[in-house]
């Protein structure tokens, strides 16, 4: 076990100094299986280049780009603006309506992006300058766009969740499939925290115009796009019409075919921006999924997750008292790690733990994913706070870790009420 705790230290060490995630874990993973059998390259390098080929291999992988590239469609399309209005004209007039409208648009939006900071960089730059139209607090709005990028990585289509199938070996639509209640009470929760919030603070979000009932029906009726991909990646999926895999690939038709009816796609050249920046964002994700397997592979070596099943046995806990210390680290960790580099990271350690315990490895990864999910607006990275800063680059970051606190709170609500009722999550399987 000191051998693997040394190798997170200096995986840590790495990532603080700005080594890419992906390019830490190759390089300690490589270094740790080396040392581990006597300094041999040779078969260090041998087992990094068949855990890149055997994992790269699998066709369960090919989801990923295909929902990327649906996401990047639907933000070429600009359908990001449509949610907003449609959920402005819903919540608008209310004290913190505003907010609450980003969260509900950003719920939109990640059920056809699967991407949590793809959300929290749209929505930065589509709800921004409305809130502040209205004199919000700053803290507030951008504090609500980046917990509500969150919602992104529990709301399926999700990338996390397709990650986490893969390394547990469960049914990604069925992973799906448990998301959609999760995720609704997750967007249920964010709407209270801000009402929460404008409550104790009413000067944080004055309430906007009312919007005439006819443009609200037009603003309604723009959002189609966003329902027929949902029901019809969800709804052929749920069915057993098609696989996750075709669900995919459909849907990213379906993407482009409206980006194009839409005049979004016009030349050879915007449809080459769009295919570019999903590689760009595939390369950069299997990067860190590549390294993650060749860590998780000296890990074991190392002999840390017999060691882990021994402690827990000798700790007498309970299987949730197994899921709720999994929580705990995860949530630590999340402060560092980004959302799939964290699952990959320690799935693979307590998976034989959980399995022996007979745990619901379909809960446990709804479970795991609201936990990441929470890392990434906690500090001190907060990868999704990092992102709105970027985006308003004119706010400091402090303001935004303030802002997202309440949601926060939400989250371990929802955490709790996941833990308290595993129904929630396993209730439309």
């Amino acid at each position: 076990m000191l051998l693997a705790v040394i190798a997170f230290a200096i995986l840590l060490l790495l990532c603080f100094y700005g080594l890419p995630l992906g390019f830490a874990t190759l390089i300690v993973g490589l270094v740790g299986f080396a040392f581990t059998r006597d300094w041999n390259w040779h078969g260090a390098v041998t087992m990094m280049s068949q855990q890149i080929m055997e994992f790269g291999a699998n066709y369960g992988l090919s989801v990923i780009p295909l929902f990327i590239l649906m996401g990047v469609f639907i933000h070429r399309a600009n359908i990001s603006e449509d949610l907003y209005r449609a959920a402005h004209a819903l919540v608008g007039r209310r004290p913190g309506g505003l907010a609450q409208a980003t969260v509900l648009a950003c719920a939109g939006f990640a059920a056809v992006s699967g991407s949590s900071l793809a959300t929290a960089a749209t929505m930065a730059k589509v709800a921004m300058p409305h809130m502040r139209r209205y004199r919000y607090d700053d803290s507030l709005s951008s504090g609500v766009i980046a917990a509500g990028g969150t919602l992104g990585i529990m709301i399926p289509p999700s990338v996390p969740l397709v990650i986490y199938g893969l390394v547990a070996e469960q049914d990604i639509g069925k992973l799906f499939i448990a998301g959609i209640l999760p995720g609704i009470l997750l967007t249920g929760l964010f709407m209270v925290a801000v009402a929460v919030t404008v409550l104790r603070r009413p000067a944080a979000g004055p309430a906007g115009e009312a919007v005439p009932r006819e443009e609200r029906y037009r603003a309604y009726a723009k959002i189609w796009p966003v329902l027929v991909l949902f029901v019809l990646v969800l709804g052929g999926i749920y069915l057993g019409v098609f696989t996750p895999t075709e669900a995919s690939g459909i849907g990213a038709t379906g993407a482009a075919v409206f980006a194009v009816l839409r005049g979004y796609i016009r030349t050879w050249r915007d449809l080459y921006e769009v295919l570019l920046d999903t590689c760009r964002t595939t390369g950069g994700l299997f990067m860190v999924i590549f390294g993650a397997q060749v860590f998780a592979n000296f890990i074991n070596l190392s002999g840390l997750p017999y060691e882990l099943v021994d402690l827990v046995k000798s700790m007498h806990l309970s299987p949730m008292g197994v899921v709720i210390a999994v929580c705990v680290i995860c949530i630590i960790l999340g402060m560092i790690f980004e959302a799939v580099g964290l699952l990959l990271l320690i799935v693979p350690v307590f998976l034989p733990t959980l399995i022996g315990m007979n745990v619901d490895l379909i809960w446990f990864g709804v479970v795991m994913v609201l936990v990441v999910e929470m890392g990434l607006i906690t500090p001190p990275i907060g990868m999704n706070v990092f992102v709105v800063r970027t985006v308003v680059a004119d706010i400091a970051l402090w303001p935004i870790f303030r802002g997202v606190m309440p949601f926060v709170v939400a989250d371990f609500v929802a955490l709790a009420l996941l833990l308290l009722f595993p129904v929630i999550a396993v209730a439309l399987i």
